[in-house]
C-alpha cells in the first residue's frame, strides 16, 4: 500500500499549467521615439532616446545598450569608437526600408 512509486504517480499533475506569455519589448513599453517623416536627431524618431535607453537598462540589468551616434560624420574623428559604431550600424541597417528603419538611419546620419 505505501509503495513509493504509486504514491508519486498519484501526486503528479495530469497537465502542466501553461506559462503566461513573456512581456513584449515593443514600442508600447515606451523605449522608442516615434518615427517622423522629417527631421534629424531625436526629431527623426525611429530609435531610442536617452530616457528610453535608461529605462531599458533599468529593466534589463547587465545591458550595455547605448544611444545612437548622432554626431555628423564630418565632426567624428576617423577611427574613433563612435565613428566605428556608426559605420557598423549603417552597414548592417542598409536593408531597413520601413518608416522606423529609415528614421533610425536618418538619425544615425547613414
Amino acid at each position: 500500500m505505501n509503495d513509493p512509486i504509486t504514491s508519486r504517480v498519484q501526486k503528479a499533475p495530469l497537465f502542466k499549467k501553461a506559462k503566461p506569455p513573456a512581456p513584449s519589448k515593443k514600442k508600447s513599453l515606451g523605449y522608442y521615439n516615434e518615427a517622423k517623416p522629417t527631421g534629424t536627431g531625436a526629431a527623426a524618431g525611429g530609435g531610442m532616446s536617452q530616457k528610453g535607453v535608461s529605462k531599458y537598462r533599468k529593466d534589463n540589468p547587465g545591458s550595455k545598450l547605448k544611444t545612437a551616434v548622432t554626431t555628423p560624420p564630418s565632426e567624428l574623428k576617423p577611427g574613433s569608437k563612435a565613428a566605428k559604431r556608426r559605420k557598423s550600424f549603417c552597414a548592417r541597417s542598409k536593408s531597413w526600408t520601413s518608416e522606423r528603419g529609415r528614421a533610425a538611419r536618418r538619425r544615425w546620419n547613414c
